[in-house]
């Protein structure tokens, strides 16, 4: 490969991506394909040498200017996506254009141009787990982890899109001989993750004096995974992965809410009970975890960032020293969030 495509490489888990491939692989030159919506940001890309890094503003739905790039084009990485569950809940049409049309758009220009694809999904197209505490002998049950051959139960807008793109990609394998991959992920943080998301929110939020906010009893649970784990667990897949199969991305970080908000409150030397409780998401999900064995086994991958303590302090450590990069966003996001008591 010398020239791949990296859609939604101007958000959080993408413009990490093309970082790890700049960093990493010198010999690929990387296009970035862009909407630029309030999730995207030219400045995630600030500093990428512009000869190996062109960053092309456009949507995914917009099949000539698909069809242009993808031609000239390697291999596609599909990280473009409209991905918060609050906003999928007050208004899915983005979801349903980004997440499908927009997939079905790349994979049928991969699909003519015969071009390595690979799809970056969520965890979240599984549904739910339940609670270790719910599960025999607190947690040595059944069902524990989620696995590739596990059945989809989306249970918000926004997963059921991804769901339905996912099947879209294993479709046009099994229909058309698509070379495609697909990874399914864990909850991602670090560098560049915009503030509407949880663990952004809450460091923003004690930056700027605002008490933080916790849904519900904060019991639900999150597979943690450092997005720079996230990049190379890709970077894997794209060059090492059989086609047609899907591989679960992740690094064993399992954290309630609660205990990620007090160990922030902890980190940035305020109380741990100093946060203010507000009105659980509806249909929040109540845990995830990820049996990500089939990648590690069959492809050699593992986890630099395991110590999720470790990654929490250097990720407050980048949002207060780059205020720039999120302060004039923060009075909207909260606005939007105050509108629903939350």
């Amino acid at each position: 490969m010398k020239n791949i495509i990296v859609t939604g490489g101007a958000g959080f888990i993408g413009s990490n991506f093309v970082h790890y491939v700049v960093n990493n692989h010198p010999e690929i030159h990387v296009t970035v394909l862009d909407k630029l919506t309030y999730a995207g940001n030219k400045e995630n890309l600030a500093g990428l040498p512009a000869e190996r890094v062109e960053l092309v503003v456009g949507d995914i739905v917009d099949a000539p200017l698909v069809d242009e790039l993808v031609q000239k084009a390697d291999a596609v990485v599909h990280y473009a996506a409209e991905s918060h569950n609050d906003n999928s809940l007050k208004d899915p049409t983005p979801f349903i254009q980004t997440n499908l049309i927009g997939t079905y758009t790349l994979i049928e220009a991969c699909r003519k141009y015969n071009v390595r694809y690979h799809h970056v999904s969520t965890d979240e197209v599984y549904g739910d787990l339940p609670l270790r505490e719910d599960l025999p002998g607190h947690g040595e049950g059944v069902g524990e982890k989620f696995t590739p051959e596990m059945p989809y139960r989306p249970s918000s807008p926004y997963s059921s899109t991804k769901a339905g793109s996912d099947l879209l990609v294993r479709a046009w394998v099994r229909s058309f001989g698509l070379q495609a991959t697909i990874s399914n992920c864990s909850n991602n943080y670090g560098p560049y993750q915009y503030i509407e998301k949880f663990i952004p929110r809450q460091i923003t939020n004690i930056l700027s004096g605002i008490e933080p906010k916790l849904y519900g009893t904060g019991k639900n649970v999150r597979d943690w995974i450092h997005t720079n784990d996230h990049s190379s667990a890709v970077w894997t897949i794209l060059t090492k992965g059989k086609i047609g199969e899907t591989y679960l991305i992740g690094a064993d970080g399992e954290q309630d809410n609660k205990t990620v908000m007090e160990m922030i409150l902890e980190l940035m030397g305020h109380s741990k009970d100093e946060y203010e409780h507000v009105a659980d998401r509806p249909g929040h999900d109540l845990r995830y975890a990820i049996d990500s064995t089939k990648l590690r086994t069959e492809l050699g991958w593992k986890p630099e960032f395991t110590d999720f303590r470790e990654g929490l302090a250097e990720t407050i450590k980048w949002y207060s020293e780059n205020e720039a990069w999120w302060k004039s966003e923060k009075a909207k996001v909260e606005a939007n969030y105050a509108k629903n008591g939350q």
